[in-house]
């Protein structure tokens, strides 16, 4: 197979794909082509058929997986693939988890370490709490460990919840050990917590796009509520610790313009918001200095960063 991170431009490709987006659009003269947007796990690409109409172009939609003959091309400094023939194909023609970005680590270990910390915890509250979604919800965990945390921008790939999570939550137990006030089992929880929102927010691969509830609600809320339902059949839960973890989790994005309904009130809150904002910034530069393909040097602007940016000099 040819892998999209592979393509080059004035390549004949042959190969399928997943197709990720399609849609139907003008040109400046008024002629109708599609825009399509295919997958495989090593990326994305854009391509066009600028003839829907000729002779094979067979009859596929969005989130199919599509033999695509084509040719490369490039458009705006971006690689492009011009179709020229296209079929849907059947089930057994593909294997799935070729078409999916999956996580370079290793997700059963790192779902070990993450519920590592739970051992690790003297609040029996919040430990009752963390193992009943970690450790006995034998269907949270199988969600758990295939989801993305975002659509797109970082972690946006099969085991990308599991992954930023597992990071958030290592870099809040650093911050125990160097400051000591913190309440070290209410920081870990919240970390382990904070993106859960996400199973609901985003839907499964391959689609991995919004839910409803996901533009109605976003994740924050829906994590909380999740939340709430779970600590409401813990008979006895401290109402004070149930309302200090679901602040941690409303106030993780930091500021109110960033999506928290919440500033920070608690000192777990602040820990919890700067690890996650770490974990998302240098995810986030990985990814942007991966897409630059080796480019030495400045990659140009980016809108997250807000920056021009570039890769750090080997000198």
């Amino acid at each position: 197979m040819k892998y999209i991170e592979t393509l080059r431009e004035g390549e004949r490709v042959g190969e399928i794909y997943l197709c990720k987006t399609k849609q139907t659009a003008l040109t400046k003269a008024g002629k109708p082509y599609e825009s399509l947007i295919l997958q495989d796990k090593t990326g994305i690409l854009d391509a066009k058929i600028w003839d829907p109409n000729s002779q094979g172009i067979d009859e596929f939609e969005a989130l199919d997986y599509i033999d695509v003959v084509g040719d490369v091309t490039s458009f705006q400094g971006a690689l492009q693939l011009n179709v020229k023939r296209v079929r849907r194909v059947r089930e057994g023609e593909y294997d799935p988890i070729e078409y999916l970005p999956v996580s370079e680590k290793d997700i059963d270990e790192m779902y070990r370490e993450l519920t590592g910390f739970i051992q690790e915890m003297n609040n029996p509250w919040l430990k009752k709490l963390c193992s009943g979604f970690f450790l006995e919800d034998k269907e949270f965990e199988k969600r758990f460990k295939f989801h993305s945390a975002a659509k797109n921008v970082h972690h946006g790939y099969v085991g990308g919840l599991l992954e930023h999570t597992l990071s958030v939550t290592k870099l809040c137990d650093y911050y125990t050990q160097a400051y000591p006030m913190l309440h070290k089992d209410l920081l870990l929880t919240s970390a382990m917590f904070h993106d859960i929102g996400k199973l609901e927010e985003l839907s499964v691969f391959p689609e991995n796009d919004y839910t409803d509830a996901g533009q109605l609600l976003g994740h924050i809320v829906i994590g909380v509520e999740l939340l709430g339902k779970r600590i409401s059949g813990i008979p006895g839960f401290p109402v004070k610790l149930a309302n200090e973890l679901k602040h941690c989790i409303l106030a993780h994005h930091g500021e109110l313009e960033y999506g928290s309904p919440k500033k920070p009130a608690i000192a777990e809150a602040v820990a919890l918001s700067f690890a996650d904002n770490t974990d998302a910034k240098m995810q986030t530069m990985k990814e942007a200095l991966a897409a630059g393909d080796g480019t030495s040097g400045w990659l140009g602007y980016n809108r997250l960063f807000e920056s021009n940016i570039r890769r750090t000099s080997e000198e």
